[in-house]
């Protein structure tokens, strides 16, 4: 064999491939992607799974939002409620509770007025919004009861007063609300308050008449005058005009009450009693037995006045 033949030992190698240098190079980008990989606080399992869920988000959301601008939530929702009605579950009764002077029917009207009459469908905060804009009630609370019932649970306002003002008699709570109108026939034993805004006032009034709790049994109304002070009509025909001013009415009418204890105003024949002026009590008479200087003796304060008179109203 002759020594070109030989495998030369040790000779330089032939350069590589042009392929194996690409490869080379995409091994050492890959170890570098997986060098960032592996310096992440989690596992590969872990970011495969976040980036499969957020494949799937993606594509769901973009359903979803298809769905919603197809209107097919609306159109199953449709269906749903159709089908259950369908099984039975429509509003077929309506169970009232707490009802003890209003009228029933105009919780029914309510109850019952839907147009889409579904159990699923009902919109229980819209039904109580309703409810809530009868004058009688004052909180109601709608329930469902399967399969075909609402329960309704009525808070009634309690009536307090009669409020006249422009030719009109409405009854009336604490607060002022209106609760029904009433006829001059059929009048409720309660007091008559009257004026424009007296119905605001009265539980102003109630107060009041706190300070001189004897005196109330015997109040058959009161007329808020100016939107400013009271007079007090009493059952026996009289009438008290107090000052302006919460405080000032208030010792007035403790007073008023402490001298009918002593020396029997009411029920006498007096017209009116003016205790406006906090320095006066003044006395007005009918004209024949002012005439004859008949007065109400007994104790008053320290400046009493009777005047001759027979009218009504603000003097």
């Amino acid at each position: 064999m002759s020594s070109d033949a030989r495998i030369r030992r040790g000779g330089t190698s032939r350069p590589p491939p042009r392929n194996a240098t690409r490869g080379r190079r995409a091994l050492k980008k890959q170890s570098r992607m997986d060098r960032l990989i592996a310096a992440l606080p989690i596992s590969d399992a872990t970011v495969q799974r976040l980036a499969t869920f957020a494949i799937v988000g993606l594509v769901g959301g973009a359903a979803v939002g298809t769905a919603i601008f197809l209107g097919l939530p609306a159109m199953a929702k449709m269906e749903f409620a159709s089908a259950t009605a369908k099984a039975g579950f429509e509003v077929a009764k309506v169970e009232v509770h707490g009802v003890e002077r209003m009228d029933e029917l105009a919780v029914y009207n309510i109850a019952l007025g839907q147009v889409d009459r579904s159990m699923v469908n009902v919109d229980l905060p819209k039904l109580r919004s309703d409810l809530m804009t009868l004058g009688w009630v004052k909180d109601a609370r709608v329930s469902r009861r399967l399969p075909d019932t609402l329960v309704v649970d009525i808070v009634e306002r309690q009536p307090v007063a009669v409020w006249q003002n422009a030719g009109q008699l409405r009854l009336i709570d604490v607060s002022g609300a209106v609760l029904q109108t009433v006829s001059l026939s059929n009048m409720p034993d309660l007091p008559l308050v009257v004026g424009p805004n007296a119905n605001r006032q009265t539980a102003r009034l109630n107060q009041l008449l706190d300070a001189a709790p004897a005196l109330k049994p015997m109040l058959a109304g009161a007329t808020w005058i100016g939107d400013r002070r009271w007079d007090l009509r009493f059952q026996s025909g009289e009438t008290l005009s107090l000052p302006e001013g919460e405080p000032q009415a208030a010792s007035a009418l403790v007073n008023f009450a402490r001298m009918d204890g002593v020396n029997r105003l009411l029920g006498r024949g007096i017209i009116r009693f003016d205790m406006r002026d906090p320095d006066k009590f003044v006395l007005r008479m009918p004209k024949d037995r002012a005439a004859k200087g008949d007065d109400a003796k007994g104790e008053t304060p320290k400046d009493v006045k009777v005047a001759a008179t027979s009218g009504e109203g603000e003097v």
